[in-house]
């Protein structure tokens, strides 16, 4: 039987910055993700850049988190 994961805000204060990371949490209306990598962590908040911009996740409103692989390599140009 293999170990319980740890409550997800656990795992973020453990995590090392550079870990690549989906990150769920509340937010009006209901859920949503943030994947990329960790970045950053303060009191009460980590921060994951995502593709487009990071963000700033207060751990009280995270729901679940893990480390996730590596993105894969981005394809090259079709060839006619």
């Amino acid at each position: 039987m293999s170990s319980p994961m740890p409550p997800p805000q656990q795992f973020l204060s453990g995590a090392p910055l550079g870990t690549r990371v989906v990150v769920r949490y509340r937010i009006e209306g209901g859920l949503t993700d943030a994947l990329g990598e960790l970045v950053g962590l303060g009191e009460g908040v980590c921060t994951v850049r995502t593709r487009r911009l990071d963000v700033d996740i207060p751990l009280a409103l995270v729901v679940a988190a893990k480390e996730v692989p590596p993105a894969p390599p981005r394809r090259g140009p079709r060839q006619p």
